[in-house]
């Protein structure tokens, strides 16, 4: 299998960053997009070609059912994926280390100096990680707890592809980039995206066991359901659902922060929190509105109330909905989050008139869906605190 690599994006981010008018934003672009991404994304093509050479069994791995976590940022999605995760031997999914390193002879590579380190370091290597990770995400796990061993975004393995919705944090163009509505191009470039991500997967289960069942989350990816049902035609799909006057401001919130560091002007931001707050009405609608059309395909809707105050309860009712059984050992499992989730608070706190919207705006576009889902009404309290996503 060829690694991708989207050109016409890469040559399209060179060009807008060419044309950045803040220097310094200018020159970090210009560095990653013509040093760093040449160099890293060529060593991932030569180990993902010799994959299919040093390890023959992996091209007798299928991806059977895969199971599909979408939803609004901040709705739960990190929480379900997360929770399901952790019954380790049903579902298989990407770490965050191994986003970064989609080749299986990368993974192989990592994994055996992690055991090199363990056996003749007594973890020396392990624990400079560690320090480097305490460095990097410790300051942002009150709003979104990440790890090198933790389960992430499958979104993230395709970074080094150019096509990762992820550049939007470092190159926050909204309007000239798009990774997100799938469904509107050509199928050719479709069917190409979805192809190489279907390759990753193939090497992750060939990793943790080809018996198991792929669990992808990326919030992202609830603009392009219609696509992996078009390409997965066996999937199935969690949908994760928040009111919207919570999410919606609290992602904003969170990419102004990052964008903020690039010394972005004022009014630059304000035109892509516009285009991305308009892309919401889409990313709560297109999932719903695909599983509606599609009755066949098993689906379950998580409602972020229920999954705070009863986890247990509420991913039992997700297994049903998605025809799994469920061992008594991860019921067990589960049993303990209860009190955990329920005691957890947030301090990532947010208001609706930082960016100009109001709980009518947004119920103006979505107004079905509060009726549907019950959401509160309007006249509630504008600034709230967001969990966890």
């Amino acid at each position: 299998m060829i690694f991708l690599f989207d050109f016409s994006n890469y040559f399209k981010m060179i060009g807008l960053a060419w044309k950045e008018k803040v220097p310094a934003a200018r020159y970090y672009y210009l560095a990653v997009l013509g040093i760093a991404v040449p160099i890293v994304s060529s060593f991932h093509a030569l180990c993902f070609f010799l994959d299919g050479i040093l390890f023959p069994g992996l091209w007798k791995v299928e991806v059977k059912r895969p199971v599909f976590m979408v939803g609004h940022a901040r709705s739960g999605t990190t929480l379900t994926h997360r929770l399901m995760s952790r019954d380790e031997g049903r579902f298989s999914s990407f770490l965050l280390y191994e986003c970064y390193f989609p080749s299986l002879l990368q993974k192989k590579l990592i994994r055996l100096g992690i055991e090199l380190d363990r056996r003749l370091l007594g973890g020396f290597l392990a624990r400079r990680v560690q320090a480097w990770e305490e460095h990097r995400y410790a300051a942002h796990r009150h709003v979104h707890a990440m790890g090198l061993t933790i389960p992430e975004e499958d979104d993230i393995a395709l970074y080094y592809s150019m096509a990762s919705g992820f550049w939007i944090t470092k190159m926050p163009y909204m309007g000239d980039l798009d990774f997100y509505h799938m469904n509107q191009w050509p199928e050719s470039k479709r069917r190409r995206y979805n192809r190489f991500y279907r390759e990753c997967v193939r090497r992750q289960l060939y990793l943790n066991g080809p018996e198991k069942i792929h669990l992808a989350k990326s919030p992202l990816w609830a603009g392009r359901v219609a696509s992996l049902l078009e390409f997965f035609p066996d999937a199935r799909f969690v949908i994760n659902l928040r009111d919207p006057r919570e999410t919606i401001p609290s992602l904003l919130k969170l990419v102004r922060a990052g964008w903020k560091q690039l010394g972005w002007e004022e009014a630059q931001q304000q035109e892509c929190l516009r285009i991305l707050a308009d892309q919401s009405w889409h990313t709560y609608r297109h999932p719903l509105a695909t599983l509606d059309a599609n009755p066949a395909v098993p689906g379950a809707v998580v409602d972020y109330r229920d999954l705070v105050s009863d986890p247990q309860v509420t991913i039992e009712s997700l297994y049903r909905d998605l025809e799994l059984p469920m061992s008594d050992a991860f019921r067990a499992l589960l049993a303990g989050e209860g009190k955990r989730e329920r005691d957890h608070t947030s301090s990532h706190s947010y208001s609706l008139e930082e960016f100009g919207l109001s709980g009518d705006v947004i119920r103006e576009q979505l107004g079905d869906l509060f009726d549907r889902f019950q959401w509160e009404t309007p006249g509630t309290p504008a600034s709230n605190s967001a969990g966890e996503a």
